[in-house]
């Protein structure tokens, strides 16, 4: 069969308009396993399928990219990269969307390959292809280029080549095609700055990240909230949060929260601002972050407390992210009645709000009162213990309406709310002296759909493996437990039928 795609192939070639013989070829080819192509690779002519890319018909040129792309699957990346260098260089400026792609594919392959990357490196014109496609309108074909870009930066000479030759000022020029290419553009710088330190170096030595942070503090509140998503990126790593705060952005971002109040366009930006300080305090240390930035705990406890649907999902959002810890928790603890008052608002909202807002109380909940085992005090015990009464009226009783309502991802949601207290000695003495609560869970009919049933299952396994559930639960539901763990998520009960003669 192999054999027959080369045969097929040469056929193509000595034709000038071959369709029918690429519709052969692309039917031969889907039957020949990709070792058997590998056989045959040093065979594969492949410069007249290129050829055919040039011409303006659209079958034609559909039929010979699809073609390529199992013929290239065969062909080892240094190989590509060593003998189709022209074929790519063309390929990447090809009018076609399809064509480009295809040859970033192949880009991809080389540059993750330690061995062809080199033959990129050592072709600027290939590389300053690449770049200019982070303008195509296509936002496939500039994501591509992205990876292709970012994955040569991983070694000391990728660099070499985009920070310290023309290939910088090329970048700068494709920055000048419009607002979304320059966004795209600090995309890949941030993705690259977060590497390493040496990486970072490279990054605001090209001035770049000057730039970019000049846009996020300068007075255009549209791109602040773009730039902002991309400065949070990099205070993921510790470098870049080290970056940040020697350079006195981070006590900028806080100034800009600060004057927000007498900013009628705040609330474009100041959902990013906050954010991005709820990341920073769970990735470093919430005590310290609050402690630095008292304007953060206070504009969060703001919002959540406005009446503005937008503001208060992403305050809920961020009280969920502080409190998913325990160090973020006492933070909570020590604002004393008016977190307990936020903490009734959650409550309430969780019931009476719009689907996605009650979704996000439910999660933030779930995240505010997760207590690890290995982290359990009798101080913090009695902290969610009286977080979990401060929400509502009968707390169990809320949250066990809520998921049975049918919408499966409030469902699931309310669901989580239970798995994040099951293995708190209050919470399963609270759930063991509910009336059919225990039976509730154990009931596998409730559960109709996947998420719902893996859900359900996490429940269970929590209270399972929780070394105070014999004991609070008694054996029998333990028991029961115990079977529904080894029986797993989806499993039904088969239900026996015996026949009896003469019934109907």
């Amino acid at each position: 069969m192999a054999a027959q795609v080369v045969d097929l192939l040469r056929e193509v070639a000595r034709l000038e308009a071959p369709l029918e013989e690429l519709r052969a070829l692309q039917a031969a080819l889907q039957a020949v396993p990709l070792t058997s192509l590998r056989e045959q690779a040093a065979e594969l002519r492949l410069g007249p399928l290129f050829s055919l890319l040039n011409g303006n018909h659209r079958e034609q040129t559909t039929l010979c990219v699809s073609i390529l792309e199992r013929f290239l699957q065969a062909m080892e990346p240094v190989y590509v990269a060593q003998n189709l260098r022209d074929e790519l260089h063309r390929g990447l400026s090809h009018p076609d969307d399809a064509v480009v792609i295809l040859t970033l594919s192949q880009v991809g392959r080389i540059v993750e390959n330690s061995e062809a990357v080199t033959e990129i490196l050592s072709s600027p014109e290939l590389l300053k292809e690449i770049i200019y496609c982070i303008s195509a309108e296509k936002l496939s074909v500039a994501k591509a280029a992205i990876k292709s870009l970012s994955r040569i930066s991983l070694t000391q000479a990728g660099l070499e080549s985009l920070f310290e030759s023309s290939l910088l000022d090329d970048l700068k020029n494709v920055m000048k095609t419009s607002d979304i290419v320059r966004y795209r553009v600090y995309e890949l710088i941030v993705e690259i700055a977060s590497v390493s330190p040496e990486s970072l170096k490279y990054c605001t030595n090209s001035g770049l990240v000057t730039q970019l942070i000049r846009e996020l503090t300068g007075d255009d509140v549209l791109v602040r909230a773009t730039c902002i998503e991309m400065v949070t990126s990099l205070a993921y790593t510790h470098h870049g949060r080290q970056y940040l705060s020697q350079e006195g952005i981070i006590d900028q971002i806080s100034n800009i929260i600060v004057g927000a109040d007498s900013d009628p366009f705040s609330s474009f930006y100041l959902p990013g601002f906050v954010k991005f300080f709820g990341n920073l305090a769970i990735v470093d240390s919430p005590q310290q972050i609050c402690e630095r930035y008292p304007i953060f705990i206070e504009k969060v406890f703001e919002m959540a407390e406005g009446q503005d649907p937008t503001m208060i999902g992403v305050a809920v959002d961020t009280l969920g992210i502080l409190g998913s810890n325990v160090e973020g928790k006492q933070v909570l603890q020590k604002t004393g009645s008016r977190f307990e008052y936020l903490l009734k608002r959650i409550g309430h909202q969780a019931k009476n709000a719009s689907t996605e807002l009650k979704i996000r109380c439910l999660d933030a909940i779930s995240s505010l009162l997760h207590l690890p085992y290995d982290q359990q005090t009798d101080d913090l015990l009695r902290m969610t213990e009286f977080w979990f009464s401060s929400l509502t009226r009968e707390p169990l009783e809320h949250f066990r309406g809520i998921s049975t309502q049918p919408f499966p991802e409030l469902h699931c949601a309310a669901l989580k709310v239970f798995t994040a207290i099951a293995n708190q000695p209050w919470a399963q003495k609270l759930m063991f002296n509910s009336p059919g609560f225990v039976e509730y869970i154990v009931d596998r009919s409730v559960e109709h759909d996947k998420a719902s049933k893996d859900a359900k299952y996490e429940l269970v396994k929590a209270l399972a493996n929780s070394k105070t559930i014999a004991e609070i639960f008694g054996n029998q539901y333990y028991l029961r437990l115990r079977a529904y763990l080894s029986e797993g998520p989806y499993f039904v009960k088969s239900v026996s039928t015996t026949a009896v003669e003469g019934a109907e």
